[in-house]
């Protein structure tokens, strides 16, 4: 056994059964983020539903928002429920890759 990896369990070939397992927990991560969903809303007239994988899925506009001298008002509202529901379904993949890692940050996954 190589003297660098004798404190890891199973040495090298523990640490290559280790990294083969990540890699399929993070595969299969990856597949089920686009059944994470996260919901974005704004003053009640526009509701954004996101998925894991930055795409926007669904937009409810309420027909009082469809008045064209409020379109300022209904863009506004739609960005502000878009970036929730965004910034909510990057959060939970965050957090479900977390527990694959083991909190090591591994940028470029998602």
């Amino acid at each position: 056994m190589s003297k660098g990896f004798s404190g890891i369990p199973g040495g090298m070939q523990g640490l290559m059964k280790q990294a083969q397992k990540m890699q399929a927990d993070l595969a299969r991560a990856q597949e089920e983020a686009a059944e994470i969903t996260a919901e974005g809303s704004a003053g009640g007239v526009v509701k954004v539903v996101a998925n894991g994988k930055n795409q926007l899925v669904s937009v409810t506009l309420a027909k009082e928002a469809l008045n064209p001298e409020d379109a300022d008002v209904l863009q506004e509202a739609f960005l502000a429920a878009a970036n929730t529901a965004l910034n909510e379904a990057q959060e939970t993949v965050r957090q479900k890759l977390a527990k694959i890692t083991g909190g090591m940050n591994l940028p470029g996954l998602f």
